[in-house]
């Protein structure tokens, strides 16, 4: 599913209007990426975790030549889920889906 098929559900599940509802997941986006940006981690309750995350230096190597090289030490988004989430995921075909909330 791409954003805006997220956007066209959420509208017709919600009753909203798809311009309301787009605006909100936007808004949405630019909050949790300006939060995580500035090394706070936003927490959904039952969803998951998004933080920024320290990557150490490493070895690599150069796919074009074989030669080692050293990458740098990053600072890379992540996300976790929730174990609400992993159930929800989980569950096998024939499960009754568990209640949201």
């Amino acid at each position: 599913m791409h954003k805006n098929e997220l956007i066209r559900q959420v509208a017709a599940e919600t009753q909203l209007p798809h311009q309301t509802v787009a605006r909100v997941i936007n808004q949405t986006l630019r909050t949790i990426t300006a939060e995580v940006s500035s090394g706070q981690r936003v927490v959904l309750t039952g969803f998951g975790t998004f933080e920024l995350r320290d990557r150490s230096v490493r070895r690599g190597v150069d796919p074009r030549t074989g030669a080692d090289l050293v990458v740098p030490a990053t600072r890379t988004p992540g996300f976790t889920c929730s174990a609400t989430f992993k159930r929800r995921v989980g569950r096998t075909m024939t499960d009754e889906p568990p209640p949201i909330g």
